[in-house]
């Protein structure tokens, strides 16, 4: 696998998503019946084939996919077999604190679909109480360990949602949360998870509003001489908001991709599941993700 840059960078199709995912299918992940599960396998295998249709019209990037083997397992083959960029989750969906899906048998899973980078979603803030942050920091520092005396890349997808105080502070806007207070939190939580001794080779960072917070970010993903890089994620942003983060990070040396998903195929999919229309399924879904590509792709 070539390692991402600048000039080449990442562009992630996520679809990850298992405890959301079943929500719009009408039932809970730990709920759904054979038949819910083979129609969520079913249109996550859609989405991969409407970006595989416009792969050939990407250029100077690397085409990746983040997916789950519990709704995604024909897409995880189908990935290896294409050549993508291959990134598989392990931590549990749905849940506030971080814990692995398999447990003792995670090297197992992974082990199976031999993917590129290994991912886990982490929500964590400094102002969460010390119980849960040890907690979280202790699991994260046995999967990093366990990962780099394997020679696999750590992807650590890192949401610093606002406390109530935080909020309060920036009287509820929760954009000005993104702007003015995030981008310190996020360099905060930075510096707890290094010190308790885990590694990402890939942070997936959510959007920034200024080049000056991305610069911020990616400085603290190299502290002390680390070598790190950054790739900023979707949210389920509306479009201009996230064309907005796209152009920001692009132009920040240190960020060299994305991973985007819902705002990619959720829309879509929701209009899917109501009229079964597959072509015009396929064209958008395809179509979303080469507008993100080549905004980011401009940006640089």
């Amino acid at each position: 696998m070539e390692r991402p840059t600048t000039a080449h960078p990442l562009l992630i199709l996520a679809m990850d998503q298992r405890d959301s995912f079943a929500k719009l299918f009408g039932t809970e992940e730990d709920e759904a019946t054979p038949e819910q599960v083979e129609r969520m396998r079913a249109a996550k295998t859609l989405v991969y084939r409407g970006v595989a249709a416009v792969a050939d019209q990407v250029e100077d990037a690397q085409i990746g996919v983040l997916v789950d083997e519990e709704y995604g397992p024909a897409v995880l083959e189908q990935a290896h077999a294409d050549g993508r960029v291959l990134a598989y989750p392990v931590e549990k969906s749905g849940q506030h604190l971080f814990d692995l899906e398999y447990a003792d048998a995670t090297p197992e899973h992974i082990a199976r679909w031999q993917p590129d980078y290994v991912k886990v979603l982490v929500r964590m803030n400094p102002d969460d109480s010390s119980a849960d942050t040890q907690d979280q920091l202790g699991k994260l520092a046995s999967l990093s360990a366990s990962l780099h005396g394997s020679g696999l890349p750590f992807l650590l997808e890192l949401l610093v949602p606002a406390s109530d105080a935080q909020l309060a502070s920036v009287g509820g806007d929760s954009t000005a949360y993104d702007r003015d207070v995030r981008p310190g939190l996020v360099v905060r939580v930075m510096e707890a998870v290094q010190a308790a001794g885990v590694e990402p080779t890939l942070w997936k960072i959510e959007g920034l509003e200024t080049a000056e917070a991305a610069r911020r970010i990616v400085a603290g993903a190299r502290a002390g001489g680390r070598d790190a890089d950054c790739i900023v994620l979707g949210r389920d942003a509306p479009q201009e908001k996230l064309d907005h983060w796209l152009q920001v990070a692009a132009g920040v040396d240190g960020f060299v991709g994305f991973a985007i998903g819902r705002s990619i195929w959720k829309e879509a999919l929701e209009q899917y599941l109501r009229d079964a229309d597959e072509a015009t399924f396929l064209e958008t879904v395809g179509a979303n993700y080469l507008h993100y590509v080549r905004t980011y792709l401009a940006a640089r």
